[in-house]
């Protein structure tokens, strides 16, 4: 879905932040890579540094190796999209996503995937045994 027209963003945003978005863009290509993606239902997401509290999570929409570096969503902890964008972002990821960044300052990157064997296990009655 996505079409590939993200303007960068690399003189638009801070040296730090820049590398959290290089470095977060990369980890979605890799995860894609592994077959750890569940199409465009999981997410990650990256503290961007700085005191206010915001985060960059994937666009919805997109699959895990289309994701830039300039088209990761920056958020704030409210939901807010904090930068100017044409896309948007999935509100059930927002959700668990601004639950973490929240409660553990020291979470620099969140993951939450679907892959085969976690959902071969929670599938099970028993779960994790």
């Amino acid at each position: 879905m996505a079409d590939g027209t993200s303007p960068s963003l690399k003189s638009r945003v801070s040296e730090a932040e820049w590398a959290v978005r290089v470095e977060l863009a990369a980890l979605y290509r890799l995860v894609a890579l592994h077959g750890w993606d569940d199409m465009i239902f999981t997410h990650i997401s990256a503290r961007v540094p700085g005191p206010e509290h915001h985060f960059l999570i994937n666009p919805y929409g997109f699959y895990f190796d289309e994701i830039t570096a300039s088209s990761l969503v920056k958020v704030d902890l409210e939901g807010n999209i904090v930068q100017e964008t044409t896309n948007f972002i999935n509100p059930a990821g927002f959700t668990i996503h601004s639950a973490v960044h929240a409660a553990r300052e020291d979470a620099k990157f969140v993951i939450h995937l679907h892959t085969v064997n976690g959902v071969g296990v929670a599938a099970q009655r028993e779960g994790l045994l």
